[in-house]
């Protein structure tokens, strides 16, 4: 896939990102799957990436802030309203409850 070079604290292997954890995966493939899809440009993404990083606290985790940043700019595109997101998280937060301890999280868990 080779990412490209603008996102700052990207950890790559040979042109790939590397992931510590499934949603880290996840979380950077929604947001390749929304720029691919025209909802925003990919310096648009570098450039609310960077202020993420650059204004949170520094030891946040990187794909933590890379969360933070698809919230940041889902909102200002207006692709979710806040309700949304909102219930989105609840419904993930009791799956994660639900979940035994070792195994996948789904969001079918939590209903």
């Amino acid at each position: 896939m080779n990412v490209p070079e603008t996102l700052p604290g990207l950890v790559t292997e040979c042109g790939e990102p590397v992931f510590n954890e499934p949603w880290e995966a996840s979380a950077f493939a929604l947001v390749v799957g929304l720029h691919q899809k025209g909802a925003f440009e990919w310096t648009e993404w570098a450039d609310v990436l960077s202020e993420t990083i650059k204004n949170g606290p520094e030891e946040t985790p990187y794909y933590q802030s890379w969360l933070s940043a698809l919230e940041t700019i889902v909102s200002q595109k207006a692709l979710i309203d806040e309700k949304e997101i909102s219930m989105r998280k609840s419904e993930w937060e009791a799956a994660l409850v639900a979940t035994p301890h070792g195994s996948p999280i789904e969001l079918e868990n939590g209903k």
